[in-house]
């Protein structure tokens, strides 16, 4: 069997958040009935004159500005030529000759090796509709809504040689959208989508296999699993001596396949050629200084500086910046107490509560609890006033109602006991009631002090301090 290596490249589609579409006034908002945010303009009217967003392209260049791109001062809306139901005016409005951003990368990290995937191009186009298919009926509805939504595309080189770090490429640029704040990051709505291309080589030679396109990828699961199980799938066809066709492919999650869509023979020849009712995009230097200037601290950074404050491994900060909500939250908190104990929380009892609840771990604007709070329970520890068990045991209640922690812990007087005259009787008590246990210990079973510990902290409900109990037992065993 030979051994081949796989050569991956996605087109990543980026819905922009902008308030109006590309070419009109139209709301882009989601979820409004069939045909309601509909113009003469994004329904393909003829004799109606497309208008460029402003801030679409602001945001468009952010994006590239963002994943180290060049960024054209002028640039070329062209028409794309093909017929579809949900496409009223037969072509679709994008970029070919001279897109806004060019030749940009992204390093990746997976299993410790980095990678540097380059970005051949980012282009400005508008969304089509929706084709809607009602079983069983002979017939479709089309609604466009969708149609000149703000999208641009980003297409990145065939760097990546795994679905791990296809998915970490794609991982890294929904953090950077959703940083930027110019994509809402809703994947079930379709904002961020992607296809990949992906072919087969002999290991170590350099000539490009035969490429099959991967569609209908929604999710980071269903990207990994579409490209593993096409990879296998190649890997397959190549073993039994035959070669691979060139075609388009979709992804069935249910299945777990891919399932051919078109061959290279029915692909479209799109006849671009730049659209004569939209003049050339211009962006000046000093815009271009501004936008610049307006870029956040940008994930990977984030990380970087993560780890050297509240000294975490790499894999916790990064689970900490996937969203610059919860980032914040967390620096803000951190801001007000240990770094590395505030970042435990996050990390275990925060997002368990969000993960139980159904709530998004991207939007603490959605939760009762503030990053104040956070910070005074992380203190109540350090400062002995409560246990570190206390702190998990009512986490959930003070997520919810979004209690402060000290007041909470007085009203159910759960302040940690750490008056020595107070615990002895509770200490006394214990060795008394266990004899066996204590000869035991005093034998040579010295792990017997954690069963002593446990029955002193139930019997206290968990209010005694571990530190003052160890050295109570130290003595009186």
């Amino acid at each position: 069997m030979a051994a081949y290596e796989a050569v991956i490249g996605l087109e990543v589609h980026v819905q922009l958040a902008t308030a109006s579409k590309l070419f009109c006034s139209c709301p882009t908002t989601f979820g409004q009935p069939a045909n309601a945010n509909v113009c003469e303009v994004c329904s393909g009217m003829p004799g109606a004159l497309p208008v460029p967003n402003r801030q679409a392209v602001h945001y468009a260049a952010m994006v590239g500005l963002a994943t180290n791109c060049a960024i054209n001062t002028r640039s070329i809306f062209a028409r794309k030529n093909y017929f579809y139901p949900d496409l009223p005016a037969g072509y679709q409005i994008s970029q070919f000759e001279l897109p806004i951003c060019e030749h940009g990368h992204l390093e990746i990290s997976v299993d410790g090796r980095t990678r540097r995937v380059g970005i051949t191009r980012i282009h400005m186009e508008n969304d089509a509709g929706k084709n809607i298919h009602v079983q069983g009926e002979n017939l479709s509805y089309v609604d466009l809504n969708r149609a000149g939504t703000p999208l641009v595309e980003i297409v990145s080189e065939p760097d990546m040689r795994s679905a791990a770090e296809a998915v970490a490429y794609l991982k890294a640029l929904y953090s950077i959208v959703t940083y930027l704040g110019v994509c809402d990051g809703n994947m079930e709505e379709g904002s961020f989508r992607c296809d990949a291309n992906v072919s087969l080589r002999l290991a170590g030679t350099e000539p490009f296999g035969t490429r099959t396109e991967l569609k209908n990828l929604n999710s980071f699961r269903n990207v990994q699993r579409a490209i593993e199980y096409e990879i296998s799938r190649q890997q397959d066809v190549l073993d039994d001596g035959d070669k691979v066709v060139q075609e388009t492919r979709l992804y069935d999650a249910v299945k777990n396949a891919t399932a051919s869509m078109r061959s290279k023979e029915e692909a479209h020849d799109y006849r671009y050629f730049p659209d004569p009712d939209i003049l050339p995009v211009d962006i000046t230097q000093e815009e271009l200084d501004r936008w610049r200037a307006e870029l956040p601290e940008l994930p990977h950074l984030r990380v970087a500086r993560f780890v050297a404050m509240a000294g975490l491994p790499e894999a916790e900060a990064e689970v900490l910046v996937q969203s610059r909500g919860l980032a914040d939250f967390f620096e803000a908190a951190a801001a007000k107490a240990d770094p590395k104990k505030v970042a435990n929380f996050v990390l275990g009892p925060l997002l368990r509560e969000c993960n139980a609840r159904g709530l998004n771990a991207a939007d603490p604007s959605a939760w009762a609890m503030k990053p104040e709070a956070l910070a005074e329970l992380v203190r109540l520890v350090d400062g002995g006033a409560i246990s570190a068990k206390i702190a998990n045991d009512i986490f959930g209640d003070l997520f919810e109602q979004g209690a402060m922690p000290e007041a909470y812990v007085k009203e159910k007087g759960l302040a940690q006991i750490s008056d020595s005259s107070a615990l002895e009787a509770a200490v006394d008590e214990v060795i008394a009631a266990n004899p066996a246990e204590v000869e035991a210990y005093r034998g040579g079973k010295t792990k017997l002090i954690s069963f002593f510990v446990g029955q002193i902290m139930r019997a206290t409900k968990g209010k005694a301090n571990p530190a003052l109990v160890n050295e109570l037992l130290a003595k009186k065993l």
